[in-house]
C-alpha cells in the first residue's frame, strides 16, 4: 500500500460526486468574458538572460513557471509549456520559448498535477538540471529517464553550490491517475543565498503554515498564486483567493509580492483579469505600499542587481 500524504491539521480536499456535479453546473450557468487576456511584455531580454551569470533576475513564463537567476544559477519553477491541459487551451503563449531558455541548472517542482509537472517540457530543457521534487515523485522521474533527482519532505534542506534550497509546506493535494491520489507530496520552495531569499509558493489554499514560514525566513520576493479559486466553496482548501493571498503575504513579512497562477490556463471559473482586479482592490483596501506589489507581464524580466 503506497503512502498517502496529508495537509497540516489533516485538512482534506476530497470532493463528492455531488459536489463535483454542482461545481460543473455552476460553470455551465456562468457567462464569462474570455476575450480579455492578461498583458504580455512587448520586449524580452532573451540574449541578456542567456549570458547572465552575475545578476539576480526573474522572468515570468506564465502560470507558475518562472526563470529565476540567482548566484549564477538558472532555475525553473514548475516549467509547463503545454498548449493544452486536457480540454483547457493555453490562453497566452509562454513568455520565453524552450529554445530561448539558457542552460538550466535547477528545476523545482511543487507537486505532480499536470499544470505544474509536464515531462515533455522537462525532456526538452537544455543543460543537465537537478530536479528538486516532493517526496513520492522520484520513482516517476526515474521511469521517465530523468535521474538527477533530489526528493524532499517538508522542511528538508539542500545545498546547491551557493544556494540553499528548502522545501516548505503548502495546503493542496495531487493526482496524476485514478489510483495515485496523494501518493506524492506538495509544497513550496524557499531559495536562499547570502544576498536574498525568494519563496516560490507553488499551489495552495490559505493555511497556518504561512505564519511559520514567515518566522523561519527573512523573505525578499514571494511568488504567490492568486487564481483558480472559483467557485470558492469548492476550491477554498486547495487554491488561495486574491484576498487570502494578500493576508498570507502580510503574515510572511516579505518585501515584494509577485502574483502568479492566473491568466494562462482557465482551470476554474475565474478569469485572469478578475483575479488581478481583486488582488489590486484588496491591496488598496489594506493600504499596503504600492512598491511592494509587482504585477508582471508574461515574458517580463526583472533584474535586481
Amino acid at each position: 500500500m503506497p503512502k498517502r500524504y496529508q495537509n497540516l491539521d489533516e485538512v482534506g480536499t476530497n470532493k463528492t460526486l455531488v459536489e463535483i456535479w454542482k461545481c460543473l453546473r455552476e460553470r455551465w450557468s456562468k457567462s464569462k468574458d474570455l476575450s480579455i487576456h492578461i498583458p504580455r511584455a512587448d520586449e524580452r531580454n532573451v540574449e541578456e538572460l542567456k549570458k547572465n551569470r552575475t545578476k539576480t533576475s526573474y522572468t515570468w513564463i506564465g502560470h507558475s513557471s518562472f526563470l529565476l537567476q540567482m548566484k549564477g544559477l538558472n532555475i525553473l519553477t514548475d516549467p509547463v509549456f503545454a498548449k493544452y491541459l486536457g480540454f483547457s487551451k493555453r490562453l497566452i503563449s509562454p513568455g520565453l520559448s524552450i529554445d530561448e531558455l539558457p542552460e538550466i541548472d535547477i528545476v523545482v517542482i511543487s507537486h505532480g498535477h499536470y499544470d505544474h509537472l509536464e515531462f515533455s517540457t522537462l525532456r526538452r530543457l537544455k543543460g543537465e538540471p537537478t530536479y528538486y521534487v516532493p517526496a513520492g515523485l522520484n520513482l516517476l522521474f526515474q521511469k521517465k529517464g530523468l535521474h538527477r533527482v533530489e526528493e524532499a519532505n517538508w522542511w528538508d534542506t539542500f545545498q546547491h553550490q551557493d544556494l540553499t534550497i528548502h522545501f516548505v509546506p503548502a495546503q493542496h493535494w495531487t493526482r496524476r491517475s485514478l489510483f495515485d491520489t496523494n501518493t506524492s507530496h506538495w509544497g513550496g520552495w524557499v531559495l536562499e543565498s547570502d544576498e536574498e531569499t525568494n519563496y516560490f509558493v507553488g499551489d495552495t489554499g490559505y493555511f497556518r503554515g504561512f505564519q511559520e514560514i514567515g518566522k523561519k525566513f527573512t523573505l525578499d520576493t514571494v511568488f504567490m498564486p492568486i487564481g483558480s479559486y472559483e467557485p470558492e466553496w469548492f476550491t477554498y482548501a486547495s487554491h488561495i483567493n486574491p484576498e487570502d493571498a494578500v493576508k498570507a503575504f502580510v503574515e510572511l513579512q516579505a518585501k515584494t509580492f509577485v502574483p502568479m497562477h492566473y491568466g494562462t490556463y482557465r482551470l476554474a471559473d475565474d478569469t485572469g483579469p478578475e483575479a488581478l482586479a481583486r488582488l489590486l482592490h484588496e491591496w488598496k483596501r489594506c493600504q499596503l505600499p504600492e512598491h511592494q506589489l509587482f504585477v508582471m507581464k508574461v515574458g517580463e524580466t526583472v533584474f535586481k542587481r
